[in-house]
């Protein structure tokens, strides 16, 4: 027998120079080569073929599919647009005895979804040598058979088709028997031993003969068995059977023992020579345990599982013998009807993971291919999918589906959709079944930071240190990851001029705000800035807010004393006249603070006096009036220290001199100068006599006023002084606001100095009535804390961030 191996290899070589394309139609191709080629071999140019660009084939995803199969028999090179063989390929275990073998297979390409059918046309090599059912043909002769007799034999079986099946027999020569083959209608051999010479049991009872087969191929194959002759009596009658040919029909998965047909044939003979068995012969290999034949009842019955998708009909050689080996042939016909037992299978072609939010409704995100092994109504599959999720299937080309978005998707809302795919056969009754598809929304940066509060107010006390933290401010962003991560800035501005980053600064991580440095309330009570919250995304978003800050006072300031302000080493002096009544307004003691609230309530106190008891000081006014009349016997020089205390914790105090003559006249005054400050008495003197000319001239005018003030003392002897004193604006300092009964100028007292030449040195004042508007001398000052509500609340004027 030839060497298999080199008989495969040589076929090989001789098909691989003859492989060439059938033909290219709507969009199909078809491919002709032998079978069991090596993998990796060539088997066409299938882009070009197609007309497919090679470098797209990666970028759409080219594949093939085998429809009803698992096994890959062909593979597409991407970078070449080859067609390939990935597994070995049989014919005879494809196609069995079938005279064209055709492979369907599917390219699929994505995005566009393409699909194109490809046909395999696969041709037989001589890989199989001629087979005898049996190594040794038994037969039992009867010497009385005449010469021409014909005795039927089996069959060689060679699994190749058309030159490379059986061609020949050759019969070992022999004396007695020829060896005629032929071919009949319908397709069926015919091998038969012809008795040439009649038989002599007598002289030889048993004969063996070699018969060998030989198929058509190149190199050719063969196959031999021994003919083993028993010489008989006579038995001139072959069993013959009632049908030349049986055909039968049952569904698949018929269970085992089920009978299919039941064969009979007669034998004319009588006794032994009449008694029949029967036979299966040339049955495949694979369908060898499918059916069992009774040798007595004829009785074929299903000995194994029948599967449509496997094998949809059956042909087998019945043989009927009698018992000297006469025997007779019929072929029995089983078609095989499909039942709906295989559920349709859903396979994941291609998807898309993750989809990100913005992806329009319509967009395709998957594809999907269902197969049913069943066939005509059984394989009519439709598929469905969940309500509750924003995605439908649309029917594509063949067997394949679309998964599509049917609406806007959001990952704030829903990040993950778990969706269940099913599909559902026609049969009856209909089988189905599903496929979970998990698919995630990815994140795109469509949500701006939002703050958890519209604006944000910040408490700080004065002289805080730098650094400290004023307030947090809280933004959050749905989205993802960097595109959920907030970052806080300051927006650029001026606070009094000066950049606000010179003012505070905010941490970018968490937004805590803090002071850069000390903050001062007298230099302003509040403002704003506005702060920034922005994502990491592509692009990035962001919002602000506003933080407005507000500055609460600390008693850090002392009380300023305005009137009696000395200026350099001058002093001021006023007159107080002799004939003064207690209770009468003789100076007043004018001072501020720089601070607000309590802190700027300022209270007056007599620390010191020439005489202890002849003047007294408003507590809240700073008014200083004569406790009692004034006497003869007083000093004419009084000196009083007054100290200025603010309403703070801990309490600030300022104190300053006040200076007062007891006089109706300059000219009563000869130790004026004892009161001067340590200057030179030289430049003192000279302004005393200045002082005293000027004076004397409008003596008589100024006894006048005097009269005329005491005049009206005696008219109102228990008032508090009625006039005012009135401080030039160069007392004032700048940005002093006025504040009713916290110790700054009221406008119901007017002030008028009346200075001597060289006021540098020395200061005299003269007072008059203005108005009747005074002030009870047991008023003191009542505020409630309802005039302070609003202390933090009003924001006019404060400065902003913009």
């Amino acid at each position: 027998m030839p060497n298999k191996g080199m008989q495969h290899a040589g076929h090989v070589l001789r098909w691989a120079l003859v492989l060439s394309t059938l033909h290219v139609a709507y969009g199909d191709v078809s491919y002709s080569f032998p079978e069991e080629m090596k993998r990796g071999t060539v088997i066409g140019n299938i882009a070009k073929d197609l007309g497919l660009e090679v470098g797209r084939l990666s970028a759409r995803k080219a594949r093939i599919d085998t429809e009803g199969d698992t096994r890959r028999y062909c593979d597409i090179n991407l970078s070449k647009g080859d067609l390939t063989v990935a597994e070995r390929i049989d014919r005879e275990a494809l196609c069995g005895k079938k005279a064209s073998c055709v492979l369907k297979l599917d390219l699929v390409l994505e995005n566009p979804l393409e699909l194109h059918r490809v046909s395999l046309h696969i041709q037989d090599i001589n890989d199989n040598p001629p087979l005898f059912t049996k190594d040794v043909i038994k037969m039992e002769i009867h010497e009385s058979k005449a010469k021409g007799a014909r005795f039927s034999l089996d069959e060689a079986r060679d699994a190749d088709i058309g030159e490379n099946a059986v061609k020949e027999y050759i019969l070992q020569n022999n004396d007695h028997f020829l060896f005629h083959f032929e071919t009949k209608s319908g397709g069926r051999k015919s091998c038969e031993l012809v008795l040439e010479k009649e038989l002599d049991r007598e002289i030889e009872q048993e004969i063996s003969l070699i018969l060998t087969a030989l198929d058509g191929g190149a190199p050719q194959r063969s196959g031999t068995v021994v003919i083993h002759v028993t010489v008989l009596d006579a038995n001139d009658n072959a069993p013959v059977f009632s049908q030349a040919a049986y055909k039968a029909s049952l569904p698949e998965n018929s269970p085992l023992g089920t009978t299919v047909i039941t064969v009979s044939a007669t034998d004319a003979d009588e006794g032994d020579y009449g008694e029949v068995t029967y036979e299966l012969n040339h049955v495949l290999d694979k369908n060898r345990h499918a059916f069992s034949l009774d040798q007595k009842a004829g009785e074929v019955k299903v000995n194994g599982p029948l599967d449509f998708e496997e094998e949809s009909s059956y042909e087998i050689q019945l043989s009927a013998k009698d018992r000297l080996g006469l025997a007779s042939y019929s072929t029995l016909t089983i078609e095989i009807t499909d039942v709906n037992d295989n559920s349709p299978v859903i396979f994941l072609k291609s998807l898309t993971n993750a989809i990100p939010e913005n992806t329009p409704p319509g967009t395709e995100v998957g594809i999907i291919n269902v197969q049913d092994r069943d066939s005509e109504i059984n394989k009519q599959v439709h598929c469905s999918i969940q309500q509750n999720a924003p995605f439908k299937l649309v029917p594509s080309i063949k067997n394949y589906y679309s998964l599509v978005t049917t609406a806007e998707l959001d990952r704030e809302l829903v990040s993950d959709y778990n969706i269940t795919i099913t599909a559902t056969d026609e049969g009856s009754p209909p089988l189905s079944s599903s496929k979970s598809v998990h698919l995630s929304v990815a994140d795109v940066n469509d949500n701006p930071p939002v703050f958890e509060e519209q604006s944000y107010n910040a408490y700080v006390t004065e002289n805080n240190k730098p650094g400290s933290t004023l307030c947090s401010v809280s933004a959050l962003d749905p989205d993802w990851r960097q595109n959920g991560t907030v970052i806080y800035s300051l927006l650029s501005g001026e606070v009094n001029g000066a950049p606000v980053s010179s003012y505070l600064s905010v941490n970018g991580d968490t937004g805590l705000i803090h002071a850069v440095r000390s903050l001062d309330y007298e230099q302003f009570r509040s403002f704003k800035v506005h702060v920034m919250a922005r994502d990491n995304g592509s692009p990035p978003l962001s919002s602000n807010v506003t933080v407005s800050v507000f500055i609460t006072d600390v008693n850090d300031n002392c009380p300023q004393i305005l009137y009696p302000a000395p200026e350099g080493h001058s002093f001021m002096t006023e007159l107080v006249p002799k004939a003064a009544h207690a209770g009468s307004l003789v100076s007043k003691v004018i001072a501020v603070d720089a601070d607000s609230g309590q802190n700027a309530w300022l209270s007056y106190h007599i620390v010191k006096s020439t005489d202890p008891g002849l003047f007294t000081i408003s507590l809240h006014s700073g008014e200083i009036r004569t406790q009692r009349d004034i006497s003869e016997s007083d000093n004419m020089k009084q000196n009083l220290i007054v100290a200025v205390k603010d309403n703070g914790q801990p309490s600030l105090s300022a104190t300053c001199s006040m200076y007062l003559l007891i006089s109706d006249n300059l000219a009563e005054v000869p130790e004026l100068k004892d009161m001067s400050y340590d200057e030179t008495n030289s430049k003192l003197t000279s302004y005393l006599i200045i002082a005293l000319v000027s004076v004397s001239t409008f003596f008589l005018t100024f006894i006048i006023v005097i009269l005329g003030v005491r005049f009206c003392r005696r008219r109102k002897p228990r008032l508090l002084f009625d006039g005012a004193v009135a401080i030039p604006s160069a007392y004032l300092p700048p940005n002093y606001a006025e504040v009713d009964g916290t110790g700054t100028l009221r406008s119901t007292y007017n002030y008028d100095a009346y200075l001597t030449t060289g006021s540098r040195t020395s200061d005299f004042k003269f007072v008059r009535s203005y108005n009747d508007n005074t002030l009870p001398a047991d008023q003191t000052l009542k505020k409630s804390p309802t005039d302070f509500a609003e202390l933090f609340g009003d924001n006019n004027g404060s400065p902003e961030v913009g």
